[in-house]
């Protein structure tokens, strides 16, 4: 049983519009910048067909940005959490206003299918609404005692300052969202660098909400890393650098940041366990990997891509799962709505992807679906979902990310030998367990070394749970109140009032 495959008609409607686009500049104290000279291109890799050009941003045009932010923040920071709130209510209103709009744009600029862009526009706007009420609750930033005689101590807890962000290419919008709202909601002013292959729903969102912010509060340049992100986290006026990316990005960043001892928020890659075990329901197991192993094709820090199943069940566990796989429609997102995986990001990400696999093919692991590139004599950055078997311990396949829409399978013989596997890895950002055994699922989960850990899930997020890794998955917590506790620091201040 094999996939489906669907191009679009010849004669189909681009997603967006020339006049849709943001204007294609940087965003620097409210207003959009005239480009300069020196553009790079954004493609829509289901077509490879030119989408725009955007300003390759140097080092004076993040100083800009850093300036505008700084003068920006006192009168930010300045203002009660109910005002803030309010703010972040009216950007998550303007959000589902224009949901269609950034959806397509998203589908055009990264290939995503249009299931995957909607949940993403949806918890951009739900994670603005979740920090507005986080923002009022407070938590604990209002504690105070007498813990000396004569002495009542205040904990208060206050903005960082300006925060330099750099956020992917797999979630443009999303990720974004996951920086600017808590960021915003502590009372910090915020310098964005995004992706430079998938800037355009971020440039856009800055269009769409620049009337809601004071001039300066949200800024955002494009560029490339090494230059734009290199001179945040270098920047004496950047109080912390936070990046969502690959463990590489954040090694660089975290170096970067040690000359001028800012703060670093790291999500980085993963190589999440998926550990079927021989009571598991194998085709909830199954299905349950279908979404969560080949959402966004793959490119998911958290995707169940090792999988780990009971030596006793995994040919029937492999079967379930050629069956799911078979019922996937891999296409451009204008070719239906049932399209379920799209192309790579990249021509750059699409050979490494298929460099994974040609690597682990010579190695010994067996394809029993997929396992190879899509129509190679046509458009688009497009590789068949893969499952490969046979895979054996330790193979490159089974401890390198590969982000794309490829899942190994192993094959164990008790519950030490799936948790030592399991951990065995450098990344450690999120695991699944899959088992009938409740009392079993609390003992494995407990001794998995991810900081997200679903028991027969996977994949499902919310704005009221934190989300980041440990290990060389980075530190720090998106999400939740977490995060406004990561993007804010606390002062103790102490009243001496004996008489």
């Amino acid at each position: 049983m094999t996939f489906t495959v669907r191009r679009a008609a010849a004669a189909a409607a681009p997603l967006i519009d020339v006049d849709e686009l943001p204007p294609l500049g940087h965003f620097v104290d409210g207003k959009f910048t005239e480009p300069g000279p020196e553009l790079i291109d954004v493609l829509n890799p289901a077509t490879e067909e030119l989408l725009a050009r955007v300003p390759l941003g140097g080092v004076e045009d993040t100083d800009r940005a850093v300036a505008a932010a700084r003068a920006a923040h006192p009168a930010w920071a300045g203002i009660t959490p109910k005002e803030r709130a309010e703010v972040l209510l009216a950007i998550a209103d303007r959000v589902d206003v224009n949901a269609g709009l950034l959806v397509r744009l998203e589908a055009a600029d990264t290939g995503k299918p249009f299931a995957v862009a909607r949940d993403d526009i949806s918890m951009t706007a739900d994670g603005f609404r979740f920090m507005a009420g986080a923002l009022r609750a407070g938590g604990s930033s209002l504690a105070a005692g007498e813990y000396v005689t004569d002495h009542t101590s205040l904990i208060l807890r206050e903005p960082l300052g300006v925060i330099g962000a750099v956020t992917p290419w797999n979630y443009p919008l999303l990720m974004g969202a996951w920086k600017i709202a808590p960021i915003l909601a502590a009372g910090n002013c915020l310098v964005l660098k995004p992706s430079e292959q998938t800037p355009l729903s971020t440039l856009k969102f800055a269009e769409l909400v620049a009337d809601l912010l004071p001039a300066g509060v949200f800024n955002v340049v494009t560029g490339r890393g090494p230059v734009v992100g290199d001179r945040l986290a270098r920047h004496p006026d950047i109080a912390m650098i936070a990046l969502t990316g690959s463990t590489r990005s954040g090694q660089a960043v975290a170096r970067a940041a040690a000359d001028t001892v800012k703060r670093v928020h790291l999500e980085l890659g993963g190589k999440a366990p998926f550990v079927v075990f021989e009571d598991a329901d194998l085709a909830a197991a199954a299905a349950g990997l279908r979404t969560a192993g080949f959402w966004n094709s793959g490119q998911e820090c958290g995707a169940a891509c090792r999988v780990l199943v009971h030596e006793s069940v995994a040919e029937e566990f492999t079967a379930h799962v050629v069956r799911e796989i078979g019922q996937i429609t891999v296409g451009d997102p204008r070719a239906g709505e049932d399209i379920e995986i799209g192309p790579l990001v990249s021509k750059a990400h699409y050979d490494r992807v298929r460099g994974h696999l040609g690597r682990a093919i010579s190695q010994g692991a067996r394809p029993v679906v997929g396992g190879t590139a899509i129509d190679e004599d046509q458009p688009g950055y497009f590789v068949a979902p893969t499952v490969l078997v046979d895979v054996s311990e330790g193979a490159e396949i089974t401890r390198e990310e590969v982000f794309g829409p490829v899942v190994s399978i192993e094959t164990f013989t008790g519950e030490d030998e799936a948790i030592r596997r399991a951990n065995d890895v450098e990344a450690g950002l999120a695991a699944s367990v899959w088992t009938e055994n409740a009392r079993r699922s609390h003992a494995v989960a407990a001794r998995l070394d991810a900081g997200t850990v679903w028991v027969n899930s996977h994949l499902v997020l919310a704005n009221e749970v934190p989300w980041g890794g440990f290990k060389g998955s980075g530190y720090g917590r998106d999400l939740s109140v977490y995060a406004l506790e990561d993007y804010s620091r606390t002062k103790h201040v102490m009243h001496h009032h004996g008489r």
